[in-house]
């Protein structure tokens, strides 16, 4: 399996195992994120434990961790016997282990839904027995709201034990382009468009394929992994899986608005409301607001996204052909998606811009704030920045056959003087994407007036 990028996640987790001081690590992240391919490449080579915890009883559990710590310990007796219970496993480490050690438990959140006082339980042995022995503890888990409840927020039992969190985000477009080094700028942005930033949907992606074949026999086919993987995540993951992927379809078919959603689902307020904030803290969804907006949680400028590449994907290709995937009608559901998904790629790319602009802050300047902007039936693709010096950039993405023209530069300006963002003092700078380049007489221009001209992911000079 290809480990790619993680070099912030894994320095952090270096950096404190330098320190030879006790440690309390939690890991989190949304599923197939690659929180365990990360916690494997950090114990290389060193003396360490990993439990993968899982739907069993705590006792059962609590045997099988009795065998893998016996094999380290080389202890007969507790490989047979197994321990009795949490706190025995935490007194047995602090007997038999002095120094540095890892030790890793990964989908804590099992062993949360097997015993509901079990957070307490590790406070009390993180206390009593390891916080002085040396010991480097991680704990790991796919269930965000979990993790939280029961580590990372003011009442959780776990809290003010920790001393470091990791939250796993999805890959950048840079990041997840590294897994196929050979492909062209705009098949890695199709392929992107489809899998996103989840490592273990990338690693489903075959690169001897082209990308119509990858989609038959990768996605439609009815067998594999990523057919039935947004299903499989919403019945892991919700008591309700209806009303959610209700919610999402709605989303997924331009219903961005809360009201839209409402009347699209016939959800009550109070109950999508808790829907939504749900979908959000699990990074399938987001509330996105123009980001010039002072307050954004007060906003009532708010569009609700699908921010999972590959779920917007599938509520687009699969989730409506279901049937016709199901007699493998392959080809005729691809030519359907035709036409459309080149717009889904020109959102992608417009994301991807956002995300590039960071590459090219030695060129521009330091941004506190990226996104984009819209008033009415108006909107600007990129807009990036710092309310302390006042610097703004407005940014337009193009992913079209044609080349970027001094026509799309003026209507980006036009666009800009409707921002009511700190007028009269802003310092305003101009930057373009295209997938096609750009004409002469806008290089000209461009020269002229320090327009920034990025083609596809390369600025030009």
């Amino acid at each position: 399996m290809k480990f790619i990028n993680r070099e912030i996640e894994i320095k952090a987790l270096k950096d404190r195992w330098a320190k030879g001081s006790s440690q309390f690590i939690i890991v989190y992240g949304k599923r197939r994120i690659g929180k365990t391919e990360l916690i494997k490449q950090f114990i290389k080579g060193k003396e360490a434990v990993y439990f993968l915890a899982d739907k069993r009883t705590s006792l059962e559990q609590l045997r099988e961790l009795g065998q893998i710590i016996g094999d380290m310990f080389n202890d007969d007796i507790l490989k047979s016997r197994g321990f009795e219970n949490w706190l025995e496993v935490f007194n047995y480490i602090k007997k038999h282990k002095k120094g540095k050690f890892i030790f890793a438990i990964d989908e804590y959140p099992y062993l949360v839904e097997a015993d509901r006082s079990i957070s307490s339980v590790f406070q009390k042995g993180w206390d009593e027995s390891l916080k002085d022995t040396g010991i480097f503890l991680i704990l790991s888990g796919s269930s965000i709201g979990m993790m939280e409840s029961e580590a990372l927020t003011y009442k959780a039992p776990l809290y003010g034990r920790r001393t470091g969190q990791i939250l796993i985000k999805p890959l950048l477009f840079k990041e997840a382009r590294k897994f196929f080094p050979k492909k062209d700028f705009d098949e890695a942005l199709s392929i992107y468009t489809i899998v996103g930033g989840i490592p273990a949907y990338i690693l489903q992606w075959d690169p001897a394929l082209s990308v119509d074949d990858n989609i038959k026999e990768k996605v439609f086919l009815n067998t594999e992994f990523l057919h039935n993987e947004v299903e499989f995540i919403l019945k892991e993951e919700f008591r309700e899986p209806k009303n959610y992927l209700s919610i999402l379809r709605a989303v997924s078919w331009g219903k961005r608005k809360f009201g839209e959603i409402v009347n699209e689902t016939g959800l009550e307020k109070s109950f999508l409301t808790k829907y939504l904030m749900t979908l959000e803290r699990l990074q399938i969804i987001e509330r996105e607001v123009p980001v010039t907006e002072d307050a954004p949680q007060k906003s009532r400028k708010g569009f609700y996204a699908i921010t999972d590449n590959f779920f917007r994907f599938w509520f687009q290709y699969v989730f409506p052909y279901k049937s016709d995937l199901e007699i493998q009608r392959y080809d005729e559901v691809l030519r359907k998606m035709k036409e459309s998904f080149k717009m889904l790629e020109g959102w992608t790319y417009e994301a991807v811009c956002r995300q590039m602009i960071n590459d090219f802050r030695d060129e521009l300047f330091t941004f506190e704030r990226v996104g984009k902007w819209w008033e009415d039936n108006e909107e600007i693709d990129v807009v990036a920045l710092n309310s302390q010096t006042k610097d703004i950039l407005f940014g337009e993405a193009k992913w079209s056959q044609k080349q970027v023209g001094t026509n799309i530069y003026a209507e980006l300006k036009e666009k800009a003087a409707r921002v009511d963002w700190k007028k009269g003092s802003r310092k305003e700078h101009y930057i373009l994407f295209s997938k096609s380049g750009f004409t002469k007489d806008m290089v000209e221009l461009a020269r002229r007036d320090g327009v920034y001209l990025i083609h596809k992911d390369k600025l030009v000079k």
